[in-house]
C-alpha cells in the first residue's frame, strides 16, 4: 500500500513540474506578444505579461469607448446606484465584460497587498473615508479602469503611423 501512496505522489509531482514549466512557457510568450504589440500596461504596479494579454485580447481598441464611463460600464466596473427605504448606496453592475471585471479584480487585489503601490493607499484612503474593504475595492476596481483605459490609448496613439499631411 505504501508502494503505491508513493508512486502517485511521484506520478502527481513530476505532472505539477511539467504544467508548471507550461505555465512559465506560455507567461514568457504571451510576455514577448505584448512588447511586440508596444504595450505599457505591464509598467503598471499588478499587471504582469498574462493580465495584460488578456486585457488587450478582451478588452480590443479602447478609442472604442468615448468616455471612461463607458469603459467602465464594458468592463463592469461601473458602479450602480441602489436605493431601499431612506438608504442610498452603489454596488458593483453585473453586466459589462466578466472577464475583464475578473481581470481587474485581480489587479486590485495585488495592488491592495504591495504596501508601496498607488492603489494601496488609495485603497487605505478610502478605508479611513469609512467605506467597507468591498467598497473600497470597487472604487479602486473603478480608478483602475479608468487607468487602464488611459494606457491603452496611449498604446494606440503610439501604434499609429504619424498623419501625413498634403
Amino acid at each position: 500500500m505504501e508502494k503505491v501512496r508513493k508512486g502517485l505522489a511521484r506520478d502527481l509531482v513530476a505532472e505539477v513540474r511539467t504544467l508548471d514549466k507550461q505555465l512559465a512557457a506560455n507567461a514568457a510568450d504571451l510576455k514577448k506578444l505584448v512588447m511586440a504589440a508596444n504595450s505599457r500596461l505591464m509598467h503598471t504596479p499588478g499587471i504582469g505579461p498574462v493580465l495584460a494579454a488578456r486585457l488587450i485580447a478582451r478588452g480590443g481598441r479602447a478609442s472604442r469607448c468615448p468616455t471612461t464611463a463607458a469603459f467602465a460600464n464594458y468592463t463592469g466596473t461601473a458602479p450602480v446606484e441602489i436605493a431601499s427605504a431612506d438608504k442610498s448606496r452603489q454596488r458593483l453592475s453585473r453586466s459589462g465584460n466578466r472577464q475583464l471585471n475578473s481581470v481587474l479584480h485581480t489587479i486590485a487585489i495585488s495592488q491592495v497587498c504591495m504596501p508601496n503601490s498607488s492603489g494601496h493607499v488609495y485603497y487605505q484612503r478610502k478605508l479611513s473615508e469609512g467605506k467597507t474593504p468591498r467598497e473600497a475595492r470597487r472604487c479602486l476596481k473603478r480608478r483602475l479602469a479608468d487607468h487602464i483605459r488611459k494606457v491603452m490609448l496611449a498604446d494606440e496613439r503610439r501604434a499609429r503611423p504619424p498623419a501625413v499631411t498634403p
